[in-house]
């Protein structure tokens, strides 16, 4: 006998369920609360999210596909993963702050320079004015200290996050390379999906330049992808994002 072993289907109604104490939202599979790999209940903040996480286990058919439960992993990682160690994730995400993508530009060429100027100065000066976080610019790619009255500025609003908002939080920095645009995606500056085109001036310079392969467009594509799921579970979170709703 061949073949690995899958994970199927076993129950027959999702629903949520306010979960015991007022602690939240769970998801039951007919009459059994869903739990996390590490066996903690899934319990989530926001009945948005969690009618989001009973959607994702609804569309499971025969073998369940976890690559397709987005915000039921994130879920478990905020769980798992964050509320018992989370301010060593405050200070992984804050530290982004020290070599934020939108301060380093392009020496040349000038069209690129202006277009980094363009699409990013307007982000920085965000920061500056409502975030009290003034950032230094810097040619090239060397590391460029920045002023750390504007590092512990940028931490204490990351701090302002729950575990579950950490977890949204993490994904859009880390994947667009830069706490300001994780920022201003989490806090509604602007849309998700303008600023992830933010964050790919340079690719795109690139591509206008070079012209883009298939596997470079099938990488691009998933990380927009994890960026434009990180915006979701924020938006699915509403108040319960943050610390001080």
């Amino acid at each position: 006998m061949s073949g690995e072993w899958k994970a199927r289907r076993f129950w027959k109604t999702v629903s949520v369920a306010a979960a015991e104490g007022g602690a939240g939202y769970a998801v039951m599979l007919d009459s059994r609360p869903v739990k996390t790999p590490g066996k903690a209940p899934l319990v989530v903040p926001s009945r948005p999210l969690a009618e989001a996480l009973a959607a994702e286990w609804d569309a499971q058919e025969d073998v369940i596909r976890p690559e397709n439960m987005s915000l039921t992993r994130a879920a478990n990682t905020a769980i798992d993963g964050v509320a018992g160690r989370r301010e060593s994730v405050v200070d992984e995400i804050a530290g982004y702050g020290a070599s934020d993508l939108l301060c380093y530009r392009a020496p040349a060429p000038e069209a690129l320079r202006a277009r980094q100027a363009r699409a990013w100065d307007p982000l920085l000066d965000w920061a500056a004015r409502d975030l009290g976080a003034s950032l230094e610019r810097a040619d090239g790619v060397m590391p460029r200290p920045q002023p750390e009255a504007s590092l512990k500025a940028l931490r204490r609003e990351v701090a302002r996050f729950t575990p579950f908002g950490l977890v949204g939080l993490h994904g859009l920095v880390a994947l667009s390379g830069s706490l300001v645009i994780g920022l201003a995606a989490a806090l509604g500056r602007d849309k998700p999906e303008t600023l992830w085109q933010l964050s790919r001036i340079d690719e795109e310079w690139q591509i206008e330049l070079w012209g883009e392969d298939a596997e470079a467009a099938a990488h691009a594509a998933a990380r927009r992808a994890g960026f434009l799921d990180a915006a979701r579970l924020l938006s699915l979170l509403g108040v319960a994002a943050r610390r001080d709703h």
